[in-house]
């Protein structure tokens, strides 16, 4: 990129909007934090438009319901702006928080993303065939069938859903796979998978630092599955094939859940048992595949709105809900999170420390 003088620089010679519209084009958010280095003019031009979180929204609409963000080392409160100087003291927080949301929504590692589960619609016989058996990629356990089994229904219409809950509050997920049970143990190996599935993530109806799960809280007072949560996402339908494997159904886009809940909805039976007549949907294992957003970050849920905040713990300060590492995997996931969390922080203070130097010349661009 070379070095602009005031005559060439487009930022002045275009104007706000349509320099805007030019800069958004990027796609890489490590670009936007180098933008933010060419001069002083660049770095006030994208603190002052929010660009980083434009783009993050761009990447991830889920976000729309963002109602602001906190570093959490710097607690700065719009109510309490009475200077123009604090004014920038907030357009630069928000700028760091989501250039560095922005850099860690880009990340290519994948990884297991189900912490544990929650609840099912129903259950047939428990705790033989509980939701948790879908933890376990084996369909047999010490020479004994592991699966979930819904109960039988007359009406093969009848839905049945599966809750899980993710290792983090924010985690972008691109795909879950599903693997219908085969009952080896029947006459004619019966497979009981459902005729489609959809997907939704979202948060528990009541604010998360309340704590603990609503589907275990007798208290809570819900009278269905629905009025638990609250769905910030819902994936399209997609069919599922009648057959003895992990099927693999990915999403038209990365998506963020919001909360750290997922639900999987099963449409449809296609299998009637010979020994009573009624239809069953049985799966045997499940796994959610994504990457949890950085250890550094958290939400806040508000209401049952769905409002939000965005939360950002800089480096000293401890996430309050820690990724937690998926049932069976270890500490591996959380450890790397952590490590992801610093390296994110070094690469972009550094594009941004070096234009916070640069206090007299607005043609400065650093060396990378």
């Amino acid at each position: 990129m070379p070095v602009m003088g005031d005559g060439n620089d487009f930022i002045r010679w275009l104007g706000r909007d349509m320099s805007i519209k030019i800069l958004m084009c990027l796609e890489d958010p490590s670009d936007l934090v180098r933008v933010s280095t060419v001069s002083r003019l660049w770095r006030q031009f994208v603190i002052e438009n929010g660009l980083s979180k434009q783009l993050c929204l761009r990447m991830l609409p889920e976000m729309s319901s963002l109602a602001g963000a906190i570093e959490i080392n710097n607690m700065i409160e719009t109510e309490e702006v009475q200077s123009n100087n604090m004014e920038r003291k907030i357009l630069e927080k928000n700028h760091r928080v989501y250039a560095y949301l922005a850099q860690g929504l880009t990340s290519s590692m994948r990884t297991a993303c189900i912490a544990r589960a929650i609840s099912a619609s129903s259950t047939d016989n428990y705790p033989e065939e509980t939701i948790d058996n879908t933890l376990d990629p084996r369909d047999r356990i010490r020479h004994s069938a592991s699966y979930w089994s819904s109960e039988g229904e007359m009406d093969p219409s009848i839905p049945e859903s599966l809750v899980y809950k993710l290792i983090a509050n924010l985690c972008v997920v691109t795909e879950i796979h599903v693997q219908p049970f085969q009952a080896y143990f029947q006459f004619g190996h019966p497979i009981y998978s459902a005729k489609a599935v959809r997907f939704r993530m979202g948060h528990q109806m009541y604010p998360m630092e309340r704590g603990g799960d609503a589907a275990n809280d007798p208290a809570a007072g819900f009278d269905s599955l629905e009025d638990q949560y609250i769905w910030t996402y819902t994936s399209p339908e997609f069919p599922m094939a009648q057959e003895n494997r992990l099927q693999k159904f990915k999403l038209p886009e990365p998506a963020l859940c919001i909360g750290g809940i997922l639900q999987i909805e099963l449409l449809g039976r296609v299998q009637k048992q010979e020994m009573d007549g009624l239809y069953y949907i049985c799966v045997s294992h499940v796994q959610v595949v994504g990457r949890p957003l950085s250890e550094a970050f958290d939400v806040e849920i508000h209401d049952p709105s769905g409002k939000f905040t965005l939360k950002y713990f800089h480096r000293g300060y401890q996430c309050q809900s820690p990724v937690v590492a998926p049932e069976g995997l270890g500490a591996d996931t959380a450890s790397w999170m952590q490590s992801d969390a610093r390296s994110i922080e070094q690469i972009i203070e550094r594009f941004l420390g070096a234009a916070a130097e640069d206090d007299s010349d607005d043609d400065y661009l650093p060396t990378f």
